[in-house]
């Protein structure tokens, strides 16, 4: 089983690049990070944390600040494949509808360039009303959305004269390189909701899927259903690659690991703390330790 890392990826952590290189080092397999373009500030109406001012978030938790703090996840990861070469870098999880598949399409290539073919696309259609709002996407239509924008993402990397007419996106014929270094482009990790909708998506769209829930018993039962949808679809689930994203920030117990590496998944990701550079390097060599 390949073991991942998570970092919120904010300002005033370690730096992207020198955490690639060390997790690259302690023999980790990939590393995650997140995106939210911005946070908007709480309206009157709507409730926030006393403390920090931090609005809600979809699962009934204040979101914690280093949220308004995130870095942008390609620039990061760019810096991060410039200083290594074995771990691979991807997003947990791009909001695909907050960019134009133009520009989208040729940061990833670049990405995939700079690493040799490291780079793991995953993507997520967001929950933040208002954020992705001041995007101009509906929340009512993000799946959607999201479906429309991955396909002229692929047509981008796959055609020598690509063009694309949808509901959303429309783009002339034209010429766009580089393309990626993995043929077709990099796999496309879906991040979604432990639900049927969600398992729907990942069965007809994603080479890989990130359950936005962690309870191994009901993953192991939603692979198996997955994988029999894809069956019915012709598409080999085989391919498909899952990955067991821990939200919280605590160290995980051996039973927890033990649990995860018997669920059917072929990804571990653990979540670093948010600290300074001695307490993330601290975090992997503790992680290092318990899975090596």
């Amino acid at each position: 089983m390949h073991i991942g890392v998570f970092s919120f990826n904010t300002e005033y952590m370690m730096r992207t690049d020198k955490l690639a290189l060390a997790a690259e080092e302690r023999g980790f397999e990939s590393l995650w990070v997140p995106e939210h373009t911005h946070i908007p500030v709480p309206r009157g109406d709507e409730q926030a944390d006393p403390d920090t001012g931090m609005p809600m978030s979809a699962a009934d938790f204040f979101l914690p600040k280093e949220y308004r703090h995130l870095s942008d996840p390609f620039t990061a990861l760019a810096a991060a494949a410039a200083v290594t070469k074995r771990i691979r870098l991807a997003t947990c999880v791009c909001l695909i509808n907050q960019h134009h598949p133009i520009n989208l399409a040729k940061h990833i290539a670049t990405i995939d360039h700079l690493s040799d073919g490291r780079f793991t696309f995953g993507i997520g259609a967001g929950w933040n009303v208002r954020e992705m709002g001041n995007h101009g996407v509906k929340f009512s239509t993000r799946w959607r959305e999201a479906r429309e924008r991955l396909a002229a993402l692929r047509v981008l990397w796959r055609e020598e004269k690509a063009s694309f007419s949808g509901e959303f996106v429309e783009i002339d014929e034209c010429w766009q390189y580089p393309k990626p270094v993995q043929a077709g482009g990099p796999p496309v990790v879906l991040g979604t909701m432990d639900t049927p909708f969600g398992r729907k998506q990942v069965a007809r769209h994603g080479d890989g899927w990130l359950p936005l829930t962690f309870d191994v018993d009901e993953t192991r039962r939603s692979i198996a259903d997955i994988h029999a949808q894809m069956t019915e679809l012709g598409r080999d689930p085989n391919a498909l690659e899952v990955s067991l994203f821990f939200l919280a920030d605590e160290m995980q117990s051996d039973e927890a690991l033990s649990k995860a590496r018997d669920s059917g998944a072929q990804r571990i990701i653990l979540r670093l703390p948010v600290a300074d550079e001695r307490g993330v390097l601290k975090a992997l060599d503790d992680y290092a330790r318990q899975v090596g």
